[in-house]
């Protein structure tokens, strides 16, 4: 067994080499142009805050699309948490079949990127923070659909199958026996949920979706360094902040 593991770790190490030369990784390079980095990171001090109004207006905006995305997408996901919940969906072969085509649905959500996403929106209602409203909405349903039937699938049996011998419906049984169990964890995972959206509203800037993203492309293309700084800053605060908010909720 010990030379078996001496084996996989040969070749993994083999495998670390042959992707590393593909991605030509040359950690040289890196230190040859150091100047141009620190050239770079020079050039942002010290930070414009005479931007600071038009970038806080940014950042609410940022907040905003986040919140009404993922409130969006937990609406969009609860139903498919108990479509794709195996513990659900088993009576017979019709719902273990609708079972296996939600959790199909939601990896091929999981697949396309966000920005890919937020580019046929932008294409279809123009630059702004509506596009990237439904971008990160509809790419959220994904993970937010697969966390929400991993939790139904975990659930205690006992007060199912109680409900169940005294006559409940299904819809009973979902609303008295499963949802009070799962919602702790639905909540969380839409906290959650919550937080990457923040940075995800942030990198959604890059293809025109609205929001702090997209004063922070607009001046990285221009070259101004300082906005830059104040932006980079504030996008540090913010994210922090949620964090915290999050945690202690």
């Amino acid at each position: 067994m010990k030379k078996f593991n001496w084996v996989i770790l040969l070749g993994l190490t083999l495998i670390f080499f042959w992707c590393a030369r593909a991605v030509e990784l040359d950690l040289g390079r890196l230190v040859e142009n150091r100047q141009r980095m620190f050239d770079y990171v020079g050039g942002m001090w010290p930070p414009n805050m005479n931007i600071l109004s038009q970038v806080f207006e940014q950042t609410v905006q940022t907040v905003q699309l986040a919140f009404v995305s993922t409130v969006i997408a937990a609406i969009l996901s609860l139903p498919f948490g108990f479509l794709g919940a195996s513990n659900v969906m088993r009576n017979n072969t019709f719902e273990r079949g609708v079972a296996r085509v939600t959790r199909f649905l939601l990896n091929a959500n999981r697949a396309i990127d966000a920005i890919i996403v937020a580019m046929f929106f932008v294409s279809a209602v123009g630059l702004g923070p509506f596009a990237g409203t439904l971008a990160l909405a509809i790419h959220s349903v994904g993970m937010l659909g697969k966390m929400f039937f991993e939790a139904v699938e975990g659930v205690d049996k006992g007060p199912i199958e109680a409900l169940e011998a005294a006559g409940a419906s299904r819809l009973q049984v979902l609303r008295w026996a499963i949802l009070p169990q799962v919602l702790p964890y639905l909540l969380s995972h839409t906290l959650l949920r919550f937080e990457l959206n923040i940075r995800g509203a942030v990198v959604l800037g890059i293809v025109g979706a609205g929001g702090i993203g997209f004063l922070l492309t607009e001046y990285m293309k221009l070259f101004q360094y300082q906005n830059v700084a104040t932006v980079l800053l504030t996008i540090l605060v913010l994210v922090m902040s949620i964090d915290a908010l999050s945690g202690y909720a």
